[in-house]
């Protein structure tokens, strides 16, 4: 193990780096309900899609190119929405995502920001679906 890995390791609570190596909520889901993209200053882009039933987040999937550190934002994200209603998704903000991570550097807080702000057009996208149906066929 070299020393940046050890640094990492002795750096990161045990649920940021959880949440940064997690690899399972990465994908695409056809036709989602609600989908958003955006590309941050830094230089990194998370893509969300999200499934929605009775007015609750079913499956939350994303995908990113990007660091550690918006990954482990972007499964925060899946693991705060999935299961529960949209209305309570609009509360989460970027500083609820880096308090449930603990030890997200504070040079990196803009991830949780990009993160949130790609949820909000995922939900943004999913109330316009709602108002006109026909256009989740053309996603």
């Amino acid at each position: 193990m070299g020393t940046e890995e050890r640094n990492i390791l002795q750096a990161h609570s045990m649920t940021f780096l959880e949440m940064a190596f997690r690899t399972d909520k990465q994908g695409v889901i056809a036709h989602p309900d609600g989908h958003g993209k955006k590309t941050g200053d830094c230089g990194d882009s998370i893509e969300i899609f999200l499934a929605i039933q009775d007015g609750k987040i079913v499956q939350f999937r994303y995908q990113l190119d990007g660091c550690l550190n918006t990954n482990a934002c972007c499964n925060t994200l899946a693991l705060m929405v999935e299961g529960r209603a949209v209305a309570e998704a609009w509360e989460i903000t970027p500083e609820t995502v880096a308090a449930y991570l603990e030890t997200l550097p504070p040079d990196h807080y803009h991830c949780a920001e990009l993160a949130v702000g790609t949820l909000y057009l995922a939900l943004i996208s999913y109330q316009e679906v709602r108002r006109a149906p026909w256009k989740k066929l053309y996603r």
